[in-house]
C-alpha cells in the first residue's frame, strides 16, 4: 500500500521539473510581433472600403472578413470577437440589412480562426486557405439560412462565389500585411 503513494509522490516531484524545461513554441514566422498600427490600420482601412458601393456586386469579396480572419490567426490578442461583432453591426447598419447578419458572420469566422490558429501556424499559406475556406463557407451558410428563416426569402447562391474569392485572396493578404515584418527581418539579418 505504501508503494503507490511513494510512486505518486515521486511523480509529483518529477513533474514540475519536466514541465519547467518545456519552452513555448514560437509559431510566428517573424522575429517580432506585428505593429498595432498595421493591425488596426488595416482593419480600419478594410472597414472603410466595405462602406463603398463595389461591395454590393454579386461576387464581391468581403475584405473586412478576410483581414479580421487573417489577424485573428496571426495576432489573436489584437482582434477579439467583440471587435468583429461591432464592425459587423456597423456594416449591417450601413447596408440596411437585417441587423446582426454581418456581425454573426464575422464573429463565427474570427472564432473559427482562433480555434484553428495553432494548427494553421504549423503549415504554409496555401494550407491556411484550405483551413479558412470551410470556416467562411459555414459562417455564410449559417447567416444565409437565418436570413431566409427570418425574412422568408432565399438570397440565392451568389454568396458562395464571394466566399471562394475571399478565401482565394488570403495569399495576397499574407504578402501585403506581412510586408513590413519581412523588411524588418531582412534588415535585422543583414546588419552586422
Amino acid at each position: 500500500m505504501n508503494r503507490p503513494d511513494s510512486q505518486s509522490t515521486a511523480f509529483r516531484r518529477a513533474r514540475p521539473s519536466s514541465l519547467s524545461s518545456l519552452q513555448p513554441i514560437d509559431s510566428s514566422p517573424f522575429s517580432r510581433a506585428s505593429s498595432p498600427w498595421l493591425v488596426w490600420g488595416s482593419i480600419l482601412l478594410m472597414w472603410l472600403a466595405s462602406m463603398l458601393s463595389w461591395r454590393l456586386w454579386p461576387f464581391a469579396p468581403d475584405l473586412l472578413m478576410l483581414v479580421l480572419a487573417f489577424w485573428a490567426v496571426h495576432e489573436p490578442r489584437r482582434v477579439p470577437m467583440s471587435l468583429a461583432f461591432v464592425l459587423g453591426i456597423l456594416v449591417d447598419v450601413h447596408d440596411g440589412t437585417l441587423l446582426g447578419e454581418h456581425a454573426v458572420s464575422y464573429v463565427l469566422v474570427v472564432y473559427g480562426a482562433l480555434v484553428l490558429r495553432r494548427r494553421m501556424l504549423h503549415f504554409g499559406m496555401w494550407t491556411h486557405v484550405l483551413h479558412m475556406l470551410p470556416v467562411m463557407l459555414l459562417a455564410q451558410l449559417i447567416v444565409r439560412v437565418l436570413h431566409a428563416w427570418l425574412v422568408g426569402e432565399w438570397s440565392g447562391w451568389d454568396w458562395v462565389g464571394a466566399v471562394l474569392l475571399t478565401a482565394a485572396l488570403w495569399p495576397l493578404a499574407d504578402s501585403v500585411l506581412f510586408l513590413p515584418q519581412r523588411r524588418h527581418d531582412e534588415t535585422d539579418s543583414g546588419s552586422p
